[in-house]
């Protein structure tokens, strides 16, 4: 006979007091990075411990169901996204190791030699590119490196390039956060998706425009006014339009190419009449010719993963390789644990059935994108394994993070820690609205990532919209949007932007530089989740799931 688990939401008879033990996790975690400035992994893992030790001891869950929900997270954080991430920095292992990545940057680099077009074509549109090609700090680090290079200081480098990511961190690789986000809260991916290109907008137009005004401050922008109007526009429209029709995967790939695009067109029928470098430097003449077919080729390797992922997205072909998926139910987990009232209405056993799509996961097609890359470029052997290896050393402990930190959200969602912190929000009624993006914004600044900041605290948004009536998706959205802008202070990013640099020890130079445009954004990311819920419900997307 199968022993059944009913969770109960108030174990203390005080809900507050409850909810405060529910959190005792995350202030671990809170602690652990901010406090004892511990690795990530350990952080992590003591989260895990804490957790497990509440949902024993304070919820009575079975020993045997805590387990099997720390392994059943700690699958899903492997599979797909560890395999997304790790086939990800194959490809761009295999670009710089075989030359191409240089020739890639030079393409870029040669547009213009205004300090203000660089930052936005580098650190935006190029940071963009980045983010969704391979992300995980990589485009902070190399961007900032590009720009100390081209002249700016390390400080403004670095600051700068945080800054920029703001636009790409809400899909990150190859859509990660809101994949992820999807599959922890069982919702369809391009709700998501949709409804956080329907919240950015007036956050990412007004980048470009922060970026142009940090470098040489308001009377600067008026000489490129029209360039930075087409990259904000172009940039905006196309994340939305990916977003919505495309889902999550392609969005800034396809943001930042098109504007770059659209600024090349820009910087030729708009000719800028006082170049401005803060460098100072006036020699402004190009040693290096790039032919076209050098150009293609140093891109082939992105090309290929567009197209790629783009059948991967094609209903037809998840149709036909569904043959190689493999599902199970997680033993003594899938439908033994019940949500009880006022989660819903009754009781209702959750489902734990972990699918491996071994073809159709999108780290496959990145695997495939890197394949015929070296094929294509005849990539030597060597070179390729010394990628493969550099990317799985890089990428361990990064993987077991985020594979400790899913096993926490699943441990959470099935005893109902996050259920009980959730109705506790709920109690704030319609401010919760204000607040909802704030702890996106708090998850990334503990994490670093908006993936994880997703994965953390993905069930408590969708619980408190359940409990507040208000569609789960605007929530789960805004937490994402909150987590965009917090990625301006995350004491990873910021050591990460540091160490590209050569500002190893001056991280707290760097958070002084962002945290005030971090808080000036979170505000605006407030406001605008407060419009949708109770001003414009008409921007959710028409079919929301409301249950989990």
């Amino acid at each position: 006979m199968q022993n059944y688990f009913i969770q109960n939401y108030d174990p203390v008879s005080n809900l507050w007091l409850s909810a405060a033990i529910a959190a005792l996790p995350i202030f671990v975690f809170l602690l652990s990075l901010v406090v004892f400035k511990l690795k990530g992994y350990v952080a992590a893992f003591l989260t895990v411990i804490v957790s497990v030790v509440v949902a024993i001891l304070f919820y009575k869950m079975p020993i045997i169901a805590v387990g099997m929900s720390f392994i059943y997270g700690f699958l899903y954080g492997l599979w797909p996204i560890a395999w997304i991430i790790l086939c990800a920095i194959f490809l761009y292992k295999l670009s710089v190791k075989s030359g191409y990545f240089e020739v890639l940057k030079a393409s870029i680099m040669i547009i213009s030699p205004d300090h203000r077009i660089q930052v936005m074509l580098i650190a935006f549109c190029f940071g963009s590119f980045l983010e969704g090609a391979i992300g995980f700090g990589a485009p902070v680090a190399i961007c900032a490196a590009l720009l100390m290079g081209l002249g700016l200081k390390p400080l403004s480098a670095a600051g700068l390039s945080m800054v920029a990511n703001t636009a790409g961190a809400a899909f990150g690789a190859v859509g990660i956060p809101i994949t992820a986000l999807a599959g922890t809260v069982n919702l369809d991916q391009t709700l998501i998706s949709t409804m956080v290109a329907r919240m950015l907008p007036p956050i990412t137009f007004l980048v470009p425009f922060f970026l142009v005004f940090l470098v040489g401050g308001f009377k600067r922008i008026k000489d490129v006014l029209p360039h930075v109007i087409v990259v904000a526009a172009s940039y905006t429209v196309t994340q939305y339009a990916t977003a919505k029709f495309l889902g999550p995967e392609l969005v800034n790939i396809t943001s930042a190419i098109v504007s770059i695009f659209m600024l090349s067109i820009a910087i030729n029928l708009f000719k800028i009449k006082n170049i401005f470098r803060l460098d100072g430097k006036e020699d402004f003449t190009q040693t290096k010719n790039l032919g076209f077919e050098q150009i293609v080729k140093a891109w082939l390797p992105f090309i290929f993963v567009i197209v790629a992922i783009v059948v991967w997205n094609l209903d037809i072909f998840k149709s036909i390789m569904g043959f190689a998926d493999i599902k199970f139910e997680i033993p003594n987990l899938h439908n033994t644990v019940v949500q009880a009232a006022p989660i819903v209405e009754g009781e209702q056993a959750i489902s734990a059935i972990y699918s491996w799509s071994i073809i159709k996961a999108t780290g496959t097609a990145i695997l495939l994108a890197a394949a015929l890359t070296i094929l294509t470029l005849r990539i030597k052997f060597e070179v390729a394994k010394d990628s493969a290896i550099e990317a799985i050393k890089e990428m361990t402990m990064p993987i077991i993070t985020i594979g400790f930190i899913v096993s926490y959200a699943y441990i959470a969602k099935y005893s109902g820690q996050a259920a009980t912190m959730g109705l506790a929000f709920s109690s704030t009624g319609n401010a919760f609205s204000l607040f909802s993006p704030v702890i996106g914004w708090l998850g990334v600044f503990l994490t670093g990532s908006v993936t994880s900041a997703n994965l953390l605290f993905g069930t408590l948004q969708q619980v408190t919209a359940n409990q507040l009536n208000v569609p789960d998706v605007i929530f789960l959205a805004a937490n994402t949007v909150g987590g965009v802008v917090g990625k301006i202070i995350s004491p990873q990013s910021i050591a990460v932007a540091c160490a590209a640099v050569g500002m190893a020890g001056r991280e707290s130079e760097v958070l002084k530089f962002t945290l005030k445009y971090s808080l000036i954004f979170i505000v605006l990311a407030s406001i605008i989740t407060w419009l949708v819920v109770h001003v414009f419900p008409q921007l959710v997307p028409i079919v929301v799931n409301f249950t989990n």
